[in-house]
């Protein structure tokens, strides 16, 4: 019981770290792009 808890606090902050992940790579893809579009 105790380790199906740990799993599950485990699952959110994944999450958290997942969806902090993601917002990086699109800002980053969204500055290549901003790049490419001002020095093109």
């Amino acid at each position: 019981m105790s380790k199906k808890k740990g799993d599950y606090t485990f699952w959110i902050k994944y999450k958290r770290f997942a969806t902090t992940e993601i917002l990086m790579y699109l800002i980053m893809v969204l500055g290549i792009i901003a790049g490419i579009i001002i020095f093109s």
